[in-house]
C-alpha cells in the first residue's frame, strides 16, 4: 500500500475545503456602465482618475460611499487609503486571477479596510466568493473618466521630500501624452516619440468587432480621415482595441470628424448580419494577424 493511500480520510478531505479559484470571466467589466472606459483605464490609457460610488447596502460599515479609480498608483500599489480618508485603487497593479473584476473589487475591499495613510501592498488571489464590481458598485451610475497630464493626483495637497519629487518627476515624465476625443466613447489620441495614434476601445464582442474591421478594410474605407493607417489591434477583456496611425502634425482635436465617421461606418458594419465576402474573409485574417492580446 502506498503513502498516499494510508492518510488519514481527514486529511484527504481537507483539500475540499480549500477555497477555490475564482473562474476565468473573458469580459469582466461586462454589465458595468461604460464598460469601454474600464477596459481603457485598464490598458491604454496612462494617467486618469474616476469616482464610482457603492450601491446602496454595499458601502462597508464606517467606510466612504465613493471610492476612486485610477489607472495607476506609487508602486503599483493596489490601492490607497489615504490620511484624509480618500480611497484609491489602482486597475493597472496586474491580474491576481482570471477575474479582473473580482481582483479590483478585492481591491476596493482592502483600501477601504487599511489604516488612513497606509497602502495596500499586495492582492491576493480572489476565489469565487471574492465578489465582483458588478455586486458592489451602482451600475446606474456612469464611470466617468478625467484624463491627467501626469501622476499629480498621487499626493493630492501633499507636500513631498526631495526624493518624493524626483520619483513623481520621473513618473510625470514618462507618462505618453494623451487626450480623450469626443466623437467616439473610448477614443484617446496619444503621442509616443514622434508618431501619433488614435486608440479605439469598441463596444462589440471580438468577434462582431473584428468582421466588421474586415468589412471596412476589404471595402477600402478602414482609413481613418485621408491617411490614417489601420495598424492592427489590442485584445483585452474581451474587447478590440484598433490602432490608426495618424499625421504628427496634427492635434486631437483634428481628428474629430474623422473619427465620427468612422464610427458611424464601423456601426453599420457591425450590424451586417451578412456573410462576409472571400475578400472579407481575407481582410479579417490579416487583421487577426495583426492582433496582439494584452495581459
Amino acid at each position: 500500500m502506498g503513502k498516499a493511500s494510508r492518510r488519514p480520510r481527514g486529511q484527504r478531505a481537507d483539500r475540499t475545503t480549500r477555497p477555490v479559484p475564482a473562474p476565468f470571466v473573458a469580459r469582466p467589466f461586462e454589465g458595468l456602465p461604460n464598460e469601454t472606459d474600464w477596459v481603457a483605464m485598464r490598458e491604454i490609457v496612462p494617467a486618469a482618475t474616476a469616482t464610482v460610488r457603492f450601491a446602496s447596502g454595499k458601502a462597508p460599515e464606517g467606510g466612504p460611499e465613493e471610492v476612486t479609480i485610477a489607472t495607476v498608483l506609487p508602486l503599483a500599489w493596489p490601492g490607497l487609503h489615504r490620511d484624509t480618508g480618500e480611497v484609491l485603487v489602482g486597475i493597472q497593479s496586474g491580474n491576481a486571477s482570471g477575474d479582473t473584476s473580482r481582483d479590483i473589487a478585492q481591491a476596493i475591499g482592502l483600501a477601504v479596510a487599511a489604516e488612513p495613510g497606509s497602502p495596500v501592498a499586495t492582492l491576493p488571489v480572489s476565489t469565487e466568493d471574492t465578489p465582483r464590481l458588478q455586486d458592489l458598485l451602482d451600475t446606474d451610475s456612469p464611470l466617468e473618466m478625467q484624463v491627467h497630464d501626469g501622476f499629480d493626483f498621487w499626493v493630492a495637497e501633499a507636500e513631498l521630500d526631495a526624493d518624493g519629487e524626483e520619483s513623481l518627476r520621473r513618473a510625470n515624465e514618462s507618462a505618453i501624452p494623451t487626450v480623450k476625443l469626443d466623437s467616439a466613447p473610448s477614443a484617446f489620441w496619444c503621442r509616443i516619440g514622434d508618431r501619433t495614434y488614435v486608440r479605439w476601445v469598441l463596444p462589440f464582442d471580438e468577434d462582431t468587432a473584428t468582421n466588421a474591421l474586415a468589412r471596412l478594410h476589404a471595402a477600402g474605407e478602414s482609413h481613418l480621415g485621408e491617411d490614417g493607417r489601420l495598424l492592427g489591434c489590442f485584445r483585452s477583456s474581451g474587447l478590440l482595441i484598433p490602432v490608426w496611425e495618424v499625421s504628427p502634425d496634427a492635434e486631437a482635436a483634428d481628428f474629430e470628424d474623422a473619427l465620427a465617421r468612422m464610427k458611424q461606418r464601423i456601426d453599420d458594419a457591425a450590424a451586417s448580419t451578412e456573410p462576409l465576402t472571400a475578400a472579407e474573409r481575407g481582410a479579417r485574417a490579416g487583421l487577426t494577424n495583426r492582433q496582439v492580446t494584452l495581459r
